[in-house]
């Protein structure tokens, strides 16, 4: 049996590195998606769908060119969530997403690794824009938009997660610094 490289650019920020994902990372994975807390991005889901998503993450760099990197805290070597670059099938443009595992809430650690990939988008692969998909009910997920100055701009009826929001980010010629 061959296997298939892909390789992932590695990512680093003051407190996180932004890399591929391991098989290492997939029980908090799974956790997290077996829990209430990712019903606004399709779960909660089983171990085996779970397997399917973390697998999916892979199939959209080979597919796109870029995607979702895994987060992992510099100074403990913790698995924190994931955060990049979306847009599989049926999504309406490029996004900006990002999910954390619970322990990793609240620290500031998903708006860090949001703005790194929102610079990999802009900088290397010459994003003119970007959106971010966020459920109505997910309040922190829309904080975090606002955060990085995104806008709601529109509505979007997602066929398999229903109503979702767009938030437009700023284009790269408005991003102050």
């Amino acid at each position: 049996m061959s296997a298939y490289t892909l390789t992932i650019p590695r990512l680093e920020t003051e407190r996180l590195i932004m890399r591929e994902y391991r098989q290492t990372d997939f029980d908090a994975f799974a956790e997290f998606y077996s829990t209430d807390r990712s019903r606004f991005i399709g779960g909660p889901m089983h171990r085996e769908l779970a397997w399917r998503g973390l697998a999916t993450h892979l199939g959209h760099w080979a597919l796109r060119g870029f995607g979702f990197w895994a987060v992992e805290e510099k100074a403990t070597g913790a698995f924190c969530g994931h955060v990049g670059l979306w847009h599989p099938e049926g999504w309406p443009e490029p996004e900006v997403g990002w999910v954390l595992m619970g322990p990793a809430e609240g620290r500031g650690i998903a708006l860090e690794a949001a703005f790194a990939a929102r610079r990999y988008a802009y900088d290397t692969l010459n994003w003119p824009t970007a959106i971010s998909l966020i459920d109505p009910g997910n309040t922190r997920s829309i904080r975090l938009a606002e955060r990085m100055d995104c806008t709601h701009e529109a509505d979007f009826n997602h066929v398999r997660l229903g109503q979702m929001q767009v938030w437009r980010h700023p284009a790269p010629a408005d991003l102050v610094g």
